[in-house]
């Protein structure tokens, strides 16, 4: 039985993207990859799950380079997504899913034992409801994105719609840690406030909510809501914005308070932010780049 910090499950895809301020094409993207690449920075123990092609393999190896275990599931074929930012407004984006490596089983879940897993899907096609229901009753510790089911696919076009999630109520209840973006927010509460949202993923049964907009992060934990703000100088890296976030909010959080640990993935952030790909800087860069100024409390 392997041990880890943290175990970061969804696809690594292949992304392709279009922006106004640089395009690029073969991009390895997806949840594990910028997520365990931010929570790798503190030096924990870190592993992935994942299902991809095996002619793809080689994508995962940088993981592997700076010590994250990752565990393959191979399939027939790897996720490829097609994301397209029409303006400078980083939050608007056109989305499609090309290929997919599939549903994530309890099988995938191979003999380790995480003090959290997260759950950082791309598209409504990687976790069922059930999958989350079994990790639970095996008494993992989870976090969950909640993008992994608000973005819905089309079978027919692979357009990813953004749309409402019956079941959001039951899987904010059990999650330990959920995650929103301003888009998801909205879609789900009703609000683009998300102080106004993050109170009512509590009232679901969410213990702690992190929310990202294009400005920074928001927490909400235990009533209170605090504020950070990103300080990059350009978006050129936004895609993995969210998924830098959470790597890095959930590996600082291990051994610190929710403030600290929003200055810690506000500032990560910002550095990957700047360069396209995951974070690859050092722990000494995001702490040299916090601000002396604690977050805002709302």
């Amino acid at each position: 039985m392997n041990h880890y910090d943290i175990v970061f499950i969804g696809h690594v895809t292949v992304d392709q993207i279009e922006a106004p301020e640089g395009s690029a094409c073969g991009i390895p993207g997806g949840a594990p990859l910028f997520g365990a690449f931010a929570a790798s920075s503190a030096k924990k123990r870190i592993a992935v799950v994942t299902r991809m092609a095996e002619k793809d393999k080689y994508i995962l190896e940088p993981l592997k380079a700076v010590g994250i275990d990752v565990y393959l599931q191979p399939v027939h074929s790897t996720t490829h997504m097609h994301v397209v930012h029409p303006s400078g407004n980083v939050d608007k984006r056109v989305m499609y899913q090309t290929e997919d490596a599939g549903f994530f089983e309890s099988a995938d879940i191979f003999p380790i034992e995480p003090r959290l897993i997260h759950l950082g899907g791309l598209t409504d096609r990687e976790f069922t409801l059930g999958f989350i229901r079994d990790l639970k009753q095996r008494g993992f510790r989870l976090s969950v994105d909640m993008q992994s089911f608000v973005r819905q696919v089309d079978p027919e076009s692979g357009v990813i719609h953004f749309r409402d999630v019956l079941s959001k109520r039951e899987i904010a209840g059990l999650a330990d840690i959920v995650k929103l973006d301003i888009v998801e927010a909205e879609i789900l509460t009703g609000t683009r406030n998300l102080e106004e949202a993050g109170a009512l993923a509590e009232e679901w049964g969410a213990i702690e909510t992190i929310l990202t907009c294009s400005d920074g992060v928001f927490a909400r934990y235990k009533g209170e809501t605090l504020f950070e703000k990103f300080s990059n100088k350009n978006s050129q890296g936004r895609t993995g914005r969210g998924d830098t976030v959470m790597g890095a909010y959930l590996v600082r959080r291990i051994d610190h308070d929710v403030q600290e640990s929003l200055r810690f993935a506000a500032a990560l952030t910002s550095i990957k932010m700047e360069t396209l790909g995951p974070f690859r800087g050092s722990l000494e860069d995001v702490l040299a780049k916090m601000s002396n100024k604690p977050a805002v409390k709302r």
